[in-house]
């Protein structure tokens, strides 16, 4: 059986925890408590475990546990981050092991998505019309509709009761959850639109996250990619912190209305129900309720 055990502080996710807990954030079909459920479920299964809700295991990470027969203390980073048993084995990840690592920021929600739906399937629940082209992997909802001159490439999750299209293109490694309406000459990136987030005209969603209850207005641009190719950097906390990625666009928290022809600078956050005017030009974040 396994425990999570609750992170100490979740402001450095914000504007993902400002509505929700960490264990709540949407993320690869689900949400962050049950893909770690997930992940873990090979070693919970045959001993009680205690783990952190702010750690990601690799697979080669929890391979080499499941090794240890239900007896070990992990640590990472100098804090113990898992124990099963008495904890008498100590371990740690291996110092190339890159896909294990602290969830502290809003773009490690962008990694848990892409390494949770590496080994996905495809599963067809709702309807795709004539003239689509899914070059890759599709999950598609109940009651969901994808209409024609749409372009999945790479692997997609689709939610229930979502209208994709006409003549839009979707593509990496993107989640996209229940009622989200994503429709013309609309690109979306590498990226995670939570439930009822609405993009229906014109736009570009590059490796962000979005959170519900989102309206795109036409022409709205989420920029992420710096021309000089360096790894983008993100204010948190008064501090500017190396995202390690090299594309990463904006986070969007509940609420947030963008007017037409806005456009976001790489890295930068906008808190819950802030409103921006037609032609705004986002250069940093945004953190309080607000019309632009």
């Amino acid at each position: 059986m396994l425990t999570l055990i609750p992170a100490l502080n979740e402001k450095t996710l914000e504007p993902l925890t400002c509505l929700r807990s960490m264990l709540e954030i949407e993320v690869a079909g689900s949400t962050l408590q049950e893909v770690l459920e997930d992940r873990w479920s090979s070693v919970s299964a045959e001993t009680d475990l205690s783990a952190a809700a702010d750690f990601w295991p690799s697979r080669e990470l929890i391979r080499k546990i499941f090794r240890l027969n239900g007896n070990f203390s992990l640590r990472f980073n100098g804090r113990e981050v898992a124990r099963a048993g008495l904890g008498e084995q100590l371990i740690e990840p291996e110092t190339d092991d890159k896909n294990s690592f602290e969830i502290r920021y809003p773009w490690n929600i962008l990694q848990i998505n892409e390494d949770a739906l590496a080994q996905i399937t495809p599963r067809i629940l709702g309807t795709v019309r004539e003239q689509v082209v899914v070059d890759g992997i599709l999950v598609l909802g109940e009651n969901s509709v994808i209409l024609p001159g749409v372009y999945i490439e790479g692997t997609v999750v689709i939610g229930k009761n979502c209208k994709i299209g006409p003549n839009c293109y979707i593509r990496g490694t993107t989640y996209l959850g229940d009622n989200v309406h994503v429709g013309q000459a609309v690109e979306v990136k590498n990226s995670i639109l939570m439930h009822k987030v609405a993009a229906g005209h014109l736009s570009y969603i590059g490796d962000s996250i979005i959170c519900p209850n989102t309206n795109f207005g036409v022409g709205t641009i989420l920029s992420n990619f710096r021309h000089d190719g360096k790894n983008h950097r993100s204010m948190v906390n008064g501090e500017l912190i190396d995202t390690g990625r090299r594309k990463f666009g904006a986070i969007l928290g509940d609420g947030v209305h963008t007017g037409i022809h806005s456009s976001v600078y790489p890295g930068r956050k906008i808190w819950p129900k802030v409103s921006l005017r037609p032609g705004t030009v986002v250069q940093k974040d945004i953190t309080e309720e607000q019309l632009v």
